[in-house]
This record gives structure tokens, C-alpha cells and sequence, in this order.
């Protein structure tokens, strides 16, 4: 049986569906204004990361530096990531990742869809060579959950 875009949808957490349809019932010019909208609001990089940036991992993928730490606890999975302010593509990607996932379960995060940038719709509103960028961005994201459990 064929998975349909609203399967996928309905496989990642609520917070993230609900995010991904505000994306998709937007359109195209708009979703880039989103997406830089996200980018402003990805949150600080915590102190206690701020001093061990070298032991955050990289996500080489990104044509950015884009640093990764992964904490899971009795809530749920918690994400940190440091990106430069002049990324707002891969800050604002990051930020809806980060905005929809904080929370979930282990489990959730795992079974949530590697092309999450295309349920947004990014796709047809940034270059291939981003869209590669921001798939690896979400594969790091569940090695390190799945290092983890």
C-alpha cells in the first residue's frame, strides 16, 4: 500500500503536524517568509553548551556550521543547535525541527518522516543543494536519539 503525504503527516508529533500544516496550506512566497520567521526564533544555545561547542556534533551536509547535542530525559527528547544568524534557511528548518520535536518521545522522533522539509513544502522554495542540507539535519537529529536510547 502506497504511504499518501497525509500518512506521513500523521507519523510525526502533534506539534510538528501542526506546523507542517500551517506550511502547507500556505503558499510558496510565503512559506520562505515562514521559514525566516523560524529562523529568528530558534532558541539560544544553553551556557552549559555555549563552553563545549567542540563536543556537539557537526552536520557536515550543511553548506553552514551546524552544531548538534541531543538530550533525552523522563520528558521527552531536547534538542540544541548552534547555526550562524546569516543561515536564516537551514536556522529556520532547524527551529520548526526543533519547535515540533522538543518533548516527543524517543520513539516519536524516530518515526518521524526523513523528508519533513517536503511535507513543509521547502522544497519548492529553496535550491536541491539546501534540501540535502536540511534532510541531513533530521538523520543526525535521529542517529544521536537512537546513540542515546
Amino acid at each position: 500500500m502506497e504511504t499518501t503525504i497525509q500518512d506521513k503527516i500523521e507519523l510525526c508529533p502533534p506539534t510538528l503536524q501542526t506546523i507542517i500544516e500551517e506550511f502547507r496550506e500556505a503558499p510558496p512566497r510565503d512559506r520562505m517568509e515562514y521559514l525566516l520567521e523560524y529562523a529568528m526564533s530558534l532558541p539560544p544555545l544553553p551556557d552549559r553548551y555555549q563552553a563545549q561547542r567542540d563536543s556537539m556534533e557537526q552536520v557536515h551536509e550543511c553548506q553552514t556550521p551546524v552544531f548538534l547535542a541531543t538530550e533525552i530525559n523522563d520528558d521527552g527528547v531536547y534538542f540544541y543547535l548552534d547555526i550562524p544568524l546569516e543561515s536564516p534557511t537551514v536556522r529556520g528548518y532547524a527551529a520548526i525541527l526543533v519547535e515540533g520535536l522538543t518533548g516527543a518521545s524517543p520513539e516519536a522522533v524516530l518515526a518521524t518522516p526523513e523528508d519533513v522539509y517536503m511535507l513543509l513544502g521547502l522544497h519548492e522554495v529553496i535550491t536541491p543543494q539546501r534540501v540535502r542540507g536540511l534532510h541531513a539535519l533530521l538523520g543526525y537529529m535521529k542517529k544521536q536519539v537512537k546513540n542515546r536510547l
